[in-house]
C-alpha cells in the first residue's frame, strides 16, 4: 500500500510519500514561512525527485488536528484537493497520536504537548507493549496502545495525571519548550525529553499510522474531511466510530493495563484505587480481570473475586467518552461465560443507591436486588444496594447496550 502524508498543524509543515515497509520519500519544513507557501512546492518537488505518479497513492493520510487553526486548514484544504482530483479516500491521523507513534517501541509513558496557550496543552497519552510476532518464533513486535485519547487539558492537569500513573515519561512537541520548567518542577516520576530528531510531526509517521488506520476501516471520503479544532470535534469522531458499528473486544486484563486502569478510577470515583491496588488484585489467583477496548481504545474493566461457587464484583466502570455504547454489557457477557465455565454459580454485586443508571443496567442484565448495607458508601455517605443473578447453564447474559 502506498500514500501520501501531510501534516501541518504546526509550526513544521512536512509531507512524505509511505509504502508498508518503507518511506519512499520525506520533506520537512521548520522555518519561518506559513504553510500556504510551502506545503505543495513541498508535495510537487518530492513526487518529482522520486519520479512517483500521484495517481498511484492508495489514499491520503492528513494529519486531522488539535493544532494550529491556520495549520490545520490549510494542511486540510491540501489534502481535500489532491483527494477530490485523485479520487482517492483520506485517512484522518490525530496529530499526537502520530506524534506518539514515531517514538516506536518505547514503553515509557509517551505524552507529546502541542502548546494550545493559556496554560493550555493538546495531548494524549500512549505506550508501546511489546508482544509476540507469532508462537514459533522469537520475534517481537509492539502494539501501539492509545492509554488516553487526544485531548485538550492544563498543564497542572496533565501533571496530576501522569504523577498518578507512577511510570517515566518521555514529553516530545511545540510546548516542551514553553513548559518544561512547569513540569520539572511538578512532576513526581522521571522523565525525558525526545531529542530533536523526534520532537516534532513528522508525515512519515502520519502515513505509517495512516496505512494501519485505513486497514482498519478509519477513512473518508474526501469531501467528508473537516480537521479537530477543540475538543467537540474528537465527540464527532467518537460518534463516527460509533456509526461504524465497532464492537467492543474483551480480554484478560494484563499488568500493562493497569496505567489506563488507574486512569479511568480517578475519572470516574472518589474513592479511586491506585494502579498498585489493580496490580495487586490482578496477581491474586481468586480473581477475575477483565479489560474492554473498543476502537482501539481502552474502553472499560471488571475486577472481581471469586470464592467457592460464587463471584463478587468489585469494580466495574466505562470509561466517559465510552458509556452507553455497550461496553459494559459486552464486559458482563464474557464474565458469564468465564464465571460458567469455571464452575461459578452466582454473580454478586452493590451498587450506590443514587446510581440509578447503574441499577437499571443490573437489572436488565438479570440482578435482582437482594437487600440493603446501610451508609455503606463513603465520599459521599450512601447505601449499598446488593443485588445477584445466577449463572445459568447454556445462557449468556442479556446484551442490552448500557
Amino acid at each position: 500500500m502506498r500514500v501520501l502524508a501531510i501534516d501541518s498543524s504546526g509550526l513544521t509543515a512536512t509531507a512524505a510519500i509511505v509504502e508498508d515497509e518503507q518511506t519512499v520519500a520525506e520533506y520537512t519544513i521548520n522555518y519561518k514561512k506559513t504553510h500556504s507557501q510551502t506545503l505543495l512546492p513541498m508535495i510537487d518537488e518530492m513526487v518529482r525527485m522520486v519520479e512517483i505518479d500521484l495517481s498511484t497513492i492508495d489514499a491520503i493520510a492528513v494529519s486531522g488536528g488539535p493544532g494550529s487553526f491556520t495549520g490545520l486548514r490549510i494542511g486540510s484544504a491540501t489534502a481535500k484537493g489532491l483527494g477530490l482530483a485523485l479520487g482517492k479516500p483520506l485517512v484522518h491521523v490525530p496529530t499526537v497520536d502520530a506524534m506518539a507513534y514515531s517514538v516506536y517501541g518505547c514503553e515509557d509513558i509517551i505524552c507529546p504537548i502541542m502548546d494550545a496557550r493559556r496554560s493550555q496543552v493538546y495531548t494524549g497519552i500512549y505506550t508501546f507493549v511489546p508482544e509476540r510476532a507469532a508462537e514459533d518464533t522469537q520475534e517481537m513486535r509492539y502494539h501501539f496502545k492509545v492509554v488516553r485519547v487526544q485531548m485538550a487539558v492544563s498543564v497542572e492537569e496533565l501533571i496530576r495525571r501522569l504523577n498518578i500513573y507512577g511510570k517515566r515519561v518521555v514529553f516530545l512537541g511545540d510546548g516542551v519548550p514553553v513548559y518544561r520548567e512547569r513540569l520539572a518542577e511538578g512532576l513526581k516520576v522521571p522523565f525525558f525529553f525526545a531529542p530533536s530528531y523526534m520532537n516534532r510531526q513528522r508525515a512519515a509517521a502520519v502515513g505509517a499510522l495512516g496505512i494501519r488506520y485505513y486497514r482498519e476501516g478509519w477513512y473518508e471520503t474526501a469531501a467528508e474531511h473537516k480537521p479537530e479544532y477543540l475538543r467537540v470535534s474528537q465527540a464527532e469522531r467518537e460518534r463516527a466510530h460509533r456509526e461504524k458499528n465497532a464492537v467492543p473486544e474483551v480480554r484478560k486484563m494484563t499488568m500493562e493495563d493497569g496505567a489506563a486502569v488507574a486512569e479511568m478510577e480517578h475519572q470516574l470515583f472518589p474513592d479511586a484505587w491506585s494502579e498498585k491496588s489493580v496490580l495487586e488484585t490482578l496477581a491474586q489467583p481468586n480473581t477475575i480481570c477483565l479489560t474492554a477496548e473498543k476502537a482501539g481504545r481502552a474502553a472499560g474493566y471488571l475486577l472481581a473475586y471469586t470464592a467457592a461457587d460464587e463471584a463478587e464484583i468489585a469494580r466495574i466502570a466505562v470509561a466517559k467518552e465510552m458509556q452507553r455504547q455497550g461496553v459494559a454489557s459486552a464486559i458482563l457477557k464474557e464474565l458469564e461465560v468465564i464465571c460458567r465455565s469455571g464452575g461459578i454459580r452466582k454473580i454478586l454485586l452493590d451498587v450506590r443507591a443514587g446510581n440509578a443508571a447503574a441499577r437499571a443496567l443490573y437489572v436488565k442484565a438479570g440482578f435482582a436486588e437482594d437487600g440493603i448495607r446501610q451508609r455503606f458508601y463513603e465520599n459521599p455517605t450512601e447505601d449499598a444496594i446488593l443485588m445477584s443473578r445466577p449463572v445459568e447453564e447454556g445462557k449468556d447474559s442479556p446484551g442490552e447496550t448500557e
